[in-house]
C-alpha cells in the first residue's frame, strides 16, 4: 500500500447539493425555500420571533432580579489547592500570603478584585494569609493549623 493509493470508503464522502442550478437538479429555481415571500428572500432574520401579533412569550413572561453592572469578581481559593502549592513547593509557608504570591506561584492566574478563601481540603501547614473574604471554614481550617488569616477591610 502506498500514500497515493489512500482513498476513503465507497459512499463515505457525499459532494453538497448545489442549489438554484437550474430546474433538472431537483434543487432549481426555488432553491428548496418555498415560494415567495419573506422567508424566501435572502438576508431575513426579522421574524424569529414574531407570532403574529400575538404578544410573544419573551414579552409575557415576567422579569425578574437585577444586574449589578460594577459587581465585584474575586478568584475562589481553597485551602487544599493552598496545601498542595506549598507541599508542591510553589509556596513558602514561612512567608506572607496574599493575592500577588498566589499569581506567581500559578495558583490562580489573575488575582481580578481579590482572593476569597473557602473551606474545602485539609491544611497541614501554618499559613499567614492576607485575602479579601475567607469563609468561616477556611478561617477554622487555617487557625486549626496554626496559621492566621488576615481580611482586607476594603473589600465589601
Amino acid at each position: 500500500m502506498k500514500l497515493n493509493e489512500l482513498s476513503d470508503n465507497k459512499g463515505a464522502r457525499k459532494n453538497r447539493m448545489r442549489v438554484g442550478r437550474g430546474i433538472g437538479s431537483g434543487k432549481g429555481k426555488t432553491g428548496g425555500r418555498g415560494v415567495k415571500g419573506q422567508k424566501s428572500r435572502s438576508g431575513v432574520t426579522g421574524i424569529r420571533h414574531y407570532e403574529g401579533g400575538q404578544m410573544p412569550l419573551y414579552m409575557r413572561l415576567p422579569k425578574r432580579g437585577f444586574k449589578k453592572p460594577n459587581r465585584q469578581s474575586f478568584v475562589e481559593v481553597n485551602v487544599g489547592r493552598l496545601q498542595a502549592a506549598v507541599d508542591a513547593g510553589k509556596l513558602d509557608a514561612g512567608e506572607t500570603i496574599d493575592a500577588a504570591a498566589l499569581v506567581q506561584a500559578g495558583v490562580i492566574r489573575r488575582a481580578k478584585n481579590g482572593v476569597r478563601l473557602l473551606g474545602v481540603g485539609e491544611l497541614k501547614s501554618k499559613l499567614t494569609l492576607e485575602v479579601a473574604h475567607a469563609s468561616a471554614g477556611a478561617k477554622a481550617a487555617v487557625e486549626k493549623a496554626g496559621g492566621s488569616v488576615t481580611v482586607a477591610a476594603s473589600a465589601e
